[in-house]
Formats: structure tokens, C-alpha cells, sequence
């Protein structure tokens, strides 16, 4: 019930959040498309200059990840998040402006990369502290997996949507209904009626590198959000290590056309959405504990079926292995996610969120070009093979934890009793 005077809004304030997110997860799907095929059409950039531009978009992660979770915590989220969106959609529409102009340079596009990826940063890591404070702790499981499920859908129907609008208007256009979506996301968030706790005062006059450092020594110390961690960061690691090799492997081993590739790739979008409508139950039947580690268990060796992967009825393994691994990976994330979010202190979710995700996004691009050297170097299949190895065996970095032994992820943190000795130190 809501205290008298006040209105019930939970529901009409998280139903323009997952709008707004949802409509600009679909403008993302188109960027990573666009802005890769605007590099090679109009500036006729070889592959080195596109993976330039590709990791500009990730290397904001570890330049400015963490001071992002600091200054989300000391500033109110939506209005950081409202700007963060003005800033991209600004920043997309100079692109086909400077097309336009027979002015777009491949240093425009790396700058324009740079500045959206730290706009993702910040907004992303404001955005998971911002959800408690729609959504009741009740309902952040389903709330998340409603979020996951959403983000899945986008990632694949974004760069069909990216190749329509291409082909019919031009790539840098395409850029263009990306920036909408970010106006679109700006307005939902706009007319959101929550209304966030205040901050503590004294909060704005601790040293930002303090605040960066408490920050890494929770989740560093926590015996359930460094293996978590550790977990996220290693599975990024093997499935962007295979997921380099994997068209280079569909195509020229098993000899499939593009068409049929991208078709396949589809499958673990699609499980990711399976994942999201099964995370709820799963948790509630088994417990978000042991539920996490049965579905881990249950999907990630079928990663192994990638590689075995031949023309004709083989070319079932690999769909089923992507889609049994995006059931696994889509899960986590709700699980661990809405986990974090009922665990840690309010007062440092900002800096937990942006720890996390820093680590976790640092691996992307060592396994990026890991698979690209073990390509070259043993051949793709076997490439496929090693990566999705990892991918198999990740799951036993959770079984060593202590979340083994629980039924339930606990609610809120509890700090450990101190001990004899020494302090315990990050690992």
C-alpha cells in the first residue's frame, strides 16, 4: 500500500523506463551495425580502422568506468541519465550532418565512438542504481528479467533493422533513427514521477579516489561479488574469444553464406529471451542460489557444440548451443543483477555497478583478440574449440564460492566477523 496522499506509481514509472530503454537498446542495435558500414562505404576504411572503432566504443570502460560509478553516486541518477542520452543522440546526428557535408573524417568517427561509449558508461551504470528506486525489491527480479528480456529482443532485431535502414536510406541515415531512440529514452525517463533519496552530505566531500577505492575493496573483500565478478569477467573472455572466429569459421570451414550466418546467430538472442521468461521461475523453484549454479550446469558445456558444427542437419549443434548458452548467460545477468541491487549499501550501488562492470567489460576485447590469434594460428575450429572450452567450464568458478552451500542469494550485506590477524585482502 502507498502511504495516504501518495500516488501509486511504481508500475506507470517502470513501464516508461523499460520503454525508454528498450526503444534506445534498438537505436544500439543499429549503431554497431551503421557505424562499421559508414566506415567502410563512405570512408572506405579496411578492417583495422572498423575494429579502431570498435573498440572505441569499449575502451571508455576502463578509462573512466570507475570514477563513473563515484560520480554516480554522489549526483541524482536520471537527470545524469537524461543527459547522457542528449549527449549521444547529438553526437549520432553529426555523423550523416557531416556525410551530408562531404566533411566526415575517420577521426570524427573515432571521437564520436569515444564520446557515446563514455555516455554508455555513465548512463549504464546509473541506470542499475536507478531501478531500486523504481521498482519496489520485490519486484527487481522480475522487473530485471523484463529488462533482459527486452535488451535480447533488441539485439537481434537491431541489426536487421541497421541493414534495412542502410539499404534503403543509407548507413549514415541509419543514424539518424538511432538518435531518436535516445530522444525517445530522455523523454520516458523525463516524465518518471520517482523520487530519489536524498544524498548524504557528506558524501560530496570525500576525495573521489576514496570513494573509487571503497568501492573496489567491497567487491574485492565480498565472498559473493568476487567470485561473481571473477565468474563475468572470465566468461566474457571465452565467448568474445569464439565469437571472433565464429563467422570467419561459419563461412570458410563450414562454408555457409551470409545469409544462413546471421540466421544462426540469431539463436542466442533468441535463447537470451527464453532466458529472461525463465529466470523468474527458476529462482523461485530452486532459489536464486542453487538455481543460478543448476541452470550454469545445465547449459554451459553445450557451448562445446559450437565447434562441431558441420554443413547440412550439423548446422543444428551450433544452433542449439547458442541458444542453450543465451538461456545461461540472459539468466545470470537478472539473477546477479537484482542481486547486487537488494545486497549493496544505497549509498555505494553506483561504484559496486561500475567495479563490476569494469572488469567484466575489461576481458572483451584481451578474448576479442585472443580468438583472432588462435584463429590464425590452429585454425578456427579448433579456436572454436579452446574458446568454448572456457565457456564449458566457467560455471565451477560459481560452485567454488560460497553461494554452493545457500538456497538464496542474501538480501542485504553483512559484514564479516573480524578475525585474529591481518585484515582479508583483496584477491
Amino acid at each position: 500500500m502507498a502511504p495516504p496522499g501518495q500516488v501509486p506509481s511504481t508500475r506507470r514509472d517502470f513501464r516508461l523506463l523499460w520503454t525508454g530503454e528498450t526503444v534506445s537498446g534498438l537505436g544500439n542495435g543499429i549503431t554497431v551495425v551503421a557505424l562499421p558500414l559508414i566506415a567502410v562505404v563512405v570512408l572506405d576504411a579496411g578492417s583495422t580502422a572498423v575494429g579502431l572503432i570498435a573498440a572505441a566504443v569499449w575502451l571508455p570502460w576502463l578509462l573512466v568506468g570507475l570514477p563513473a560509478g563515484a560520480w554516480a553516486d554522489r549526483m541524482r541518477k536520471r537527470p545524469l541519465m537524461i543527459t547522457c542520452d542528449l549527449v549521444s543522440a547529438a553526437t549520432l546526428v553529426s555523423i550523416p550532418l557531416a556525410a551530408s557535408l562531404d566533411a566526415l573524417t575517420f577521426p570524427h568517427m573515432v571521437a564520436a565512438a569515444l564520446i557515446c561509449g563514455t555516455a554508455a558508461v555513465c548512463f549504464s551504470t546509473a541506470y542499475h542504481s536507478y531501478i531500486p528506486i523504481v521498482l519496489d525489491g520485490r519486484d527487481l527480479l522480475e522487473g530485471n528479467a523484463k529488462l533482459q528480456g527486452s535488451e535480447a529482443a533488441t539485439q537481434a532485431a537491431g541489426p536487421g533493422a541497421a541493414g534495412l535502414l542502410a539499404q534503403a536510406f543509407g548507413a549514415a541515415t541509419a543514424l539518424v533513427a538511432d538518435a531518436v531512440t535516445f530522444l525517445v529514452s530522455a523523454v520516458c525517463l523525463r516524465r518518471i514521477r520517482a523520487v530519489e533519496p536524498d544524498r548524504v552530505p557528506d558524501e560530496a566531500r570525500v576525495p573521489l579516489r576514496r570513494q573509487i577505492t571503497e568501492g573496489l575493496r567491497f567487491v574485492g573483500r565480498d565472498r559473493y561479488l568476487r567470485p561473481m565478478v571473477t565468474w563475468g569477467a572470465l566468461i566474457n573472455m571465452a565467448l568474445m574469444g569464439y565469437q571472433a572466429v565464429q563467422v570467419v569459421f561459419l563461412v570458410r570451414t563450414v562454408g555457409l553464406n551470409p545469409a544462413m550466418v546471421g540466421l544462426l546467430l540469431t539463436s542466442g538472442s533468441t535463447g537470451g529471451i527464453v532466458g529472461a521468461l525463465v529466470a523468474t521461475r527458476v529462482s523461485r523453484r530452486f532459489g536464486s542460489a542453487r538455481g543460478l549454479l543448476l541452470l550454469q550446469a545445465a547449459t554451459a558445456p553445450f557451448a562445446l557444440l559450437l565447434p562441431m558444427t558441420t554443413a547440412g542437419p550439423g548446422l543444428l549443434l551450433f544452433a542449439t548451443g547458442a541458444f542453450l548458452v543465451g538461456i545461461g548467460v540472459s539468466v545470470a545477468n537478472i539473477v546477479v543483477g537484482s542481486f547486487r541491487q537488494t545486497y549493496c549499501p544505497p549509498r555505494m550501488l553506483g561504484r559496486v555497478v561500475a567495479t563490476a562492470m569494469m572488469i567484466n567489460h575489461s576481458t572483451i576485447p584481451l578474448g576479442s583478440l585472443l580468438g583472432g590469434v588462435l584463429g590464425d594460428a590452429v585454425g578456427y575450429r579448433t579456436a572454436m574449440g579452446i574458446m568454448t572450452g572456457v565457456v564449458a567450464l566457467s560455471w565451477l568458478v560459481l560452485v567454488m564460492s560460497p553461494m554452493r552451500r545457500e538456497h538464496d542469494l542474501p538480501r542485504t550485506h553483512e559484514p564479516e566477523p573480524a578475525h585474529a590477524g591481518s585484515p582479508q585482502q583483496p584477491r
